[in-house]
């Protein structure tokens, strides 16, 4: 297990599946300034090990985060942009899959934090909201951005607006939420699908998940195009193996994730 942060981020790998937690229960997982960074040096570490694929992101003692600790906020307002500095944990979109395993409070910047993973597993405990709202808090996690593309801009409005509660199968029904898990049980599903995703080949599987996001807003023969060229590196290395192993006979009635 690797410590950040004095601890107040772990990180366990398993195979080819790293997990991160955020480790202050004591605060529902809020974040200050050091856990920030701590978490954005957990995930570039992630990022930089060949031999991790995948990566979940998860909280302690059955939390998610409770966004940036208020606490800190109140005695310092240079506080971190965790979207808009280039040492803040949901800076950067990273080249590999991130699953978000939500139990507990997902609010304010924990919201953003589970938005900028790629698919959120909750349990039905999960709550997302912009409780910052209350304390006249702005958003600089990247929510103002993600949440509209992700759910839509009246929904997204309406959490932003009204900082209400967003409950797990509201959450689910909109799109905010990618599975439901059993009660306690989102961090294992999380990883048990994350070590399935690991197994795909991911030169296809990352170029594909690229050309997703650089789609978004671009006319679409420009987003077409960009498709195109990321393909190339996937055809190149992985199809025609691929293809052979089908031609073959191989896997034609495989399962895929669920």
């Amino acid at each position: 297990m690797a410590s950040y942060a004095d601890g107040k981020i772990l990180s366990e790998s398993s195979g080819p599946v790293t997990t991160v937690i955020i480790n202050r229960p004591e605060v529902r997982n809020a974040l200050d300034n050091q856990a920030a960074r701590g978490l954005a040096e957990a995930f570039r570490d992630f990022a930089a090990d060949e031999g991790q694929r995948v990566a979940v992101l998860t909280g302690a003692e059955g939390a998610f985060c409770a966004g940036a600790d208020l606490k800190e906020v109140a005695t310092d307002d240079n506080y971190l942009a965790w979207a808009g500095d280039a040492d803040g944990p949901t800076h950067p979109t990273l080249e590999k899959p991130v699953i978000a395993a939500v139990e507990g409070h997902a609010c304010a910047g924990g919201l953003g934090v589970a938005l900028w993973c790629d698919i959120r597993v909750v349990d039905e405990t999960a709550v997302f909201g912009v409780f910052s709202r209350r304390w006249g808090v702005p958003m600089s996690d990247g929510t103002t951005v993600r949440l509209p593309r992700l759910i839509g801009m009246a929904r997204a409005l309406d959490m932003l607006i009204t900082g209400r509660a967003v409950g797990s199968e509201e959450a689910l029904q909109w799109g905010l939420a990618s599975r439901l898990a059993p009660k306690g049980q989102a961090r294992q599903v999380a990883e048990e699908l994350a070590a399935r995703i690991a197994e795909f080949p991911q030169v296809a599987l990352r170029s594909d998940r690229q050309s997703a996001y650089m789609q978004n807003g671009r006319p679409l023969e420009d987003a077409i195009r960009i498709e195109k060229d990321l393909s190339l590196a996937a055809k190149r290395l992985e199809a025609g193996a691929g293809a052979a192993r089908f031609a073959a006979g191989e896997g034609r009635h495989g399962s895929f994730p669920k």
